[in-house]
């Protein structure tokens, strides 16, 4: 960490200055209409629909990408597994009555997992890192990969250190059974409990079996997207957040039409939206960040999938486009 270029001043840095409110607003002010003026809208009123896929009964040659809700996807490809951001606890939060999962999105357990090369872990907020997930699954799990700082919360949880792989942007690794990840930069934040910026946060670019994923995590827009697009691209998958945004937070999430332009960035020749669908962490209406991103895709000519909780997205054979945020 310390001889990370992206370690000043004793916290992690993004590439560019990123308050994290606007300028026109303050802390009091957001929670004053957090309160005040809560969207009634912001958790659906219905079970929402999934589909129970075998995960352990995967076998294709071509990557299959299974969406769990919000930024937690597994993603298999010649009997190889990848878990990203496995948050399974039916809770967003350091306590499970709060952040709760909406009706119909906590479908799956660590029981259904089936063996697992590497488990991703972007950043260590508590909609991306499980605690209790990953003990669950750290005895069927190879490796871990994730951003610097963010392993000694693994081994607190008990995870073999020789298996925690930790990565600044621009680095890359190549393991044995073909997978290769290199970490790559995102404009975000990092904290679990009261420090800030002490680990660090990152997306990722992911090759294997000839196809190339890029791997969001959480991300405000900026000049990134297209420097990774040009370095890496065309990408065959961008999984990328669109939702849980704030004018009062413009700069460390996007809001729907930025992930579009975030996609064009990354040369995407497919786009699937996360971050949205599972928990309410803004005060937008719950299905308004998937609508918005599917109206701006088809205005800009971007292929967008949309896929159920559980519903296979296949590379170049199955892209689901169900509408099913409409009541």
């Amino acid at each position: 960490m310390l001889s990370s270029p992206n370690f000043k001043k004793g916290a992690f840095q993004n590439l560019s200055k990123t308050p994290m409110l606007a300028a026109d607003t303050n802390y009091f002010a957001v929670m004053r209409d957090f309160f005040l003026n809560k969207n009634p809208d912001r958790k659906p009123t219905r079970q929402l629909p999934s589909v129970k896929t075998d995960l352990k009964s995967l076998r294709s040659l071509k990557p299959v990408i299974i969406w769990f809700g919000h930024s937690s996807y597994l993603i298999h490809s010649g009997g190889k597994n990848i878990l990203v951001d496995p948050v399974f606890s039916g809770s967003a939060s350091p306590f499970s009555f709060l952040i709760k999962a909406f009706p119909g999105t906590d479908v799956y357990t660590a029981n259904e997992l089936p063996e697992i090369d590497m488990v991703i872990i972007t950043h260590n907020h508590y909609d991306h890192l499980d605690r209790e997930l990953l003990k669950q699954v750290k005895s069927k799990a190879k490796s871990f990969c994730t951003a610097l700082g963010v392993g000694r919360h693994l081994e607190n949880y008990k995870l073999d250190p020789s298996r925690i792989k930790e990565m600044d942007w621009w680095e890359k690794m190549v393991f044995p059974d073909g997978i290769e990840i290199t970490a790559t930069p995102a404009r975000h934040f990092s904290g679990r409990g009261f420090k800030r910026d002490g680990t660090l946060w990152a997306s990722f670019v992911l090759k294997l079996d000839g196809y190339t994923v890029f791997i969001g995590g959480d991300s405000g827009y900026d000049t990134h997207f297209k420097k990774i697009g040009d370095m890496y691209g065309p990408f065959d998958l961008v999984i990328l957040e669109c939702g849980q945004y704030n004018d009062a937070w413009p700069y460390i999430h996007m809001n729907p039409e930025e992930t579009v332009q975030a996609g064009i960035d990354l040369k995407a020749r497919m786009l699937l939206p996360v971050h949205c669908g599972k928990f309410a962490l803004a005060n937008h209406s719950w299905n308004e960040p998937i609508a918005r991103v599917v109206k701006k895709a088809a205005e800009r000519n971007l292929n967008i999938t949309t896929p159920l909780i559980g519903q296979p997205v296949i590379l170049d054979l199955s892209y689901p486009s169900e509408s099913w945020w409409i009541p």
